[in-house]
């Protein structure tokens, strides 16, 4: 999985803090309070997210209505699951991610290995 662009991550930033559909005027607006941005700059990155799976579009009216397929947590995984691809030893990759986290990160981690045992398989 490839990493997000600086703008795509920016678009989707908005996407995920709103935790609603948004259309692209509403992303340039609010990207417009900190820096100038052309509305077909946004609309030409988010149609790329679009293509790339990482939105969904509805008709409103006139404008496209995007909504997230991921959630930021999702996109997180899907990069350290691409991180541990890229090392040879996946187990010693784990223990030296696992030895930089804080004790509650760690704690973190094992009640979601405790949960995801649990968990019914689909």
């Amino acid at each position: 999985m490839r990493r997000l662009g600086e703008l795509e991550a920016e678009i989707m930033d908005r996407f995920w803090r709103w935790n609603r559909p948004a259309t692209v005027r509403e992303i340039v607006d609010d990207i417009n309070e900190q820096r100038t941005i052309a509305y077909t700059t946004v609309m030409t990155v988010t149609n790329i997210l679009f293509h790339k799976g990482w939105l969904l579009r509805g008709k409103e009216g006139r404008a496209w209505l995007y909504t997230p397929v991921r959630s930021r947590e999702a996109y997180s995984a899907l990069l350290m699951e691409d991180a541990l691809g890229a090392s040879e030893d996946r187990p010693a990759a784990l223990v030296q991610f696992v030895e930089k986290m804080s004790a509650d990160e760690v704690a973190a981690l094992r009640t979601a290995l405790r949960n995801v045992g649990r968990r019914p398989k689909p």
